[in-house]
C-alpha cells in the first residue's frame, strides 16, 4: 500500500543487518519519519549470489514493502544499488533511492588528486556499478577496488578493531593504500562500523566515504522535492523492523548499530512474496 501523503513511511530493504546504518542516519536526518526496514537475514549474504538472485530477491522485498504505508523505497544494500535497482524501480510506483549513486556523487566531490578507491562485497565489486557511477560523474577520475568479503562477519560479530582485525584490513587494503588513492568509499553498509579501523590503515591522508550519510541526504532532499517530508517538530517518528530470520540476533545486533533499542520488530516470509 503506497502514499502519496507526507505521513507515509519510508520503506528501507537490506540483505540482513547492515542497512541499519542507513536507517540511523536516517533518524538522525529525519526523526520525524516513519520508517519501516526489511532485513532478508534468512537470505543473506547478497554478496556472493548471482546477479539473476539478487534481482529476484531484491523484487521480493519490494513487493513486501509496498503492501506497507510507504511513500519511499531505500535500496539500503549496495548489492542491490549494483546489479538490481532497475529491477526496483520496475515495480515500485514511489521513488527509489539507493546507496551506490550517493557515495559516487560525494567520492567525486571529496578526491582532490582525481584518485578514488572503493570496497565492498564480490558481487558489488565485480559489477563494476562504482566504476561507471564515478566515471559518468567525472571521467577523469581514476577509480581502484577490492572486495573485502570478511568484513562484514567481521561486523557481524562485532570485531570492530582490534589486531586481528587490523591485520585483515591492512591485507585487504595494502594494494589501494598504496595506490596513492586519497578518497575511498564504503561501498557496503556494513564497513561504517570498521570506520576507526579502516582509517588508522589507510592513514590521515585518504578521506573515507559514507554512503550511508550520503543517502540519508539524497532522501530528504528527494522528499522536499515531491513536498512528503513531514514536518511535525515533535521527533516522534515510529520504527518497524521484519526479519525474515532469527528476530532474536537480529535484535541484539541492531541494538548497537542503531545505538538505541528495536523494540516493534516480527520475523516474515519473503520467499516468492507477491502480496
Amino acid at each position: 500500500m503506497t502514499s502519496a501523503s507526507p505521513e507515509g513511511a519510508i520503506g528501507v530493504f537490506d540483505s540482513g543487518i547492515g542497512g541499519l546504518t542507513v536507517v540511523r542516519e536516517l533518524m538522525n536526518l529525519l526523526p520525524d519519519e516513519d520508517i519501516i526496514y526489511l532485513g532478508d537475514t534468512a537470505r543473506v549474504p547478497y554478496g556472493i549470489r548471482s546477479k539473476e538472485t539478487v534481482r529476484r530477491y531484491a523484487v521480493e522485498n519490494t513487493s513486501f514493502l509496498l503492501k506497507q504505508e510507504i511513500k519511499m523505497i531505500v535500496v539500503a544494500c549496495n548489492t542491490v544499488s549494483a546489479v538490481g535497482i532497475d529491477a526496483v524501480k520496475e515495480v515500485a510506483p514511489v521513488s527509489v533511492v539507493g546507496v551506490l549513486e550517493p557515495g559516487a556523487r560525494a567520492a567525486v566531490k571529496a578526491t582532490v588528486n582525481k584518485r578514488v578507491g572503493v570496497i565492498g562485497t564480490e558481487a558489488t565489486i565485480s559489477s563494476s556499478a562504482y566504476q561507471r557511477a564515478i566515471k559518468a560523474i567525472d571521467s577523469t577520475v581514476d577509480v581502484r577496488t577490492k572486495a573485502c568479503p570478511l568484513f562484514v562477519p567481521l561486523v557481524e560479530e562485532g570485531w570492530l578493531d582490534g589486531k586481528v582485525v587490523e591485520a585483515i584490513a591492512g591485507r585487504y587494503l595494502e594494494e589501494l593504500r598504496e595506490s596513492g588513492i586519497d578518497t575511498l568509499v564504503l561501498g557496503c553498509t556494513h564497513y561504517p562500523l570498521l570506520k576507526g579501523t579502516i582509517s588508522k590503515v589507510m592513514g590521515d591522508g585518504v578521506r573515507l566515504i559514507d554512503s550511508a550519510v550520503e543517502t540519508a541526504k539524497v532522501v530528504k532532499e528527494q522528499l522536499e522535492m515531491e513536498g512528503k517530508l513531514r514536518k511535525h517538530g515533535n521527533l516522534s517518528g515510529r520504527r518497524i523492523y521484519f526479519v525474515t530470520d532469527s528476530p532474536d540476533r537480529f535484535k541484539r545486533i541492531g541494538t548497537w548499530f542503531l545505538g538505541q533499542e528495536i523494540e516493534e520488530i516480527e520475523k516474515v516470509e519473503i520467499g516468492d512474496y507477491r502480496g
